[in-house]
């Protein structure tokens, strides 16, 4: 019967609406649309009482429907409350200057010069575990217990090589001038003679006490370029430092603050040995093309 209806409807109608369902056919709609517009508008401009957002079952019991129809609205319409994205946009006055003078550095670096970005990876902690980790083996991951004992902190200071990917690490007690001074002439004696030296770093009030200052106008082959306030994203030496705390920290147990410093500079040793260089691939244009639509749906809000 099917085949023949279609048949005398394309010999009656043609290709004209061929293949439409006509109108009072088809399954009716499982969830009526004010059903789906209340969904919407509760999700995108209310909270639930006592609460920072909505679950599907919190969604559910205000509108009477089951957490399975939330969920397919939601997915309809690309809502994901559970989620958020963090996010900030420097106020820094002289941004777009700062932020052209590092871009530049990475895309175009000078000759007869080597450019570092440097930071401090301030209170590294040397945690030792409660109780033994369980290794690994077939059916499980490996385990540790979540509490742990604490044996003192360091800072790592550190000087990525931008064209390389090496690393000049040293972890020094505290962070303070007196340590940062430290750093500056290790990084002076490796740091072959003859290279000019543009040091990446932050506006950190340690980098701009007066007897670094007073170091640095009688070393004059050494140039700061300061990111923007709040823009620490703009340091390459920041992703070499998640490396770090995800390969070598993060799940290691030190017994005391020599034990850690001593897994820091294994990964250093290791890393030098093959290093590989983040490449900086956004320009200063686009970069600021993006943080204008930042400002302007702040604006909005």
């Amino acid at each position: 019967m099917t085949v023949r209806a279609w048949r005398k409807r394309f010999a009656e109608q043609g290709l004209t609406k061929f293949g439409k369902v006509a109108p009072g056919r088809g399954r009716p709609p499982e969830i009526p649309q004010d059903k789906i517009e209340e969904i919407v508008d509760l999700t995108r401009n209310c909270k639930p009482k006592g609460e920072t957002h909505w679950s599907t079952r919190t969604m559910a019991k205000e509108v009477r429907v089951s957490k399975a129809t939330v969920q397919r609205v939601w997915s309809a319409r690309g809502l994901k409350p559970h989620l958020v994205k963090t996010f900030k946009l420097s106020n820094d006055p002289t941004f777009e200057e700062k932020l052209i003078d590092v871009v530049g550095l990475y895309l175009n670096p000078p000759e007869q010069a080597m450019v570092l970005c440097m930071d401090e990876k301030s209170s590294v902690q040397a945690l030792d575990r409660a109780q033994p980790s369980l290794p690994m083996k077939k059916g499980r991951v490996g385990t540790m217990t979540h509490d742990y004992k604490r044996h003192g902190t360091t800072t790592l200071f550190a000087a990525l090589d931008v064209l390389t990917g090496k690393v000049i690490g040293q972890c020094l007690p505290r962070h303070r001038h007196t340590e940062f001074l430290k750093f500056l002439k290790t990084i002076n004696a490796e740091v072959p003679a003859g290279l000019e030296i543009h040091l990446v770093l932050d506006n950190c009030s340690t980098h701009k006490h007066a007897k670094v200052k007073a170091w640095l106008a009688k070393h004059p082959r050494f140039h700061l370029h300061f990111t923007p306030a709040s823009s620490s994203w703009l340091n390459l030496v920041e992703r070499w430092f998640r490396e770090l705390t995800d390969k070598a920290l993060r799940r290691g147990v030190f017994h005391s603050v020599p034990d850690l410093i001593a897994a820091i500079e294994a990964y250093l040793e290791a890393n030098n040995d093959d290093p590989k260089p983040f490449v900086w691939t956004a320009t200063a244009g686009e970069i600021l093309v993006k943080v204008a639509r930042g400002r302007v749906a702040l604006e909005a809000v």
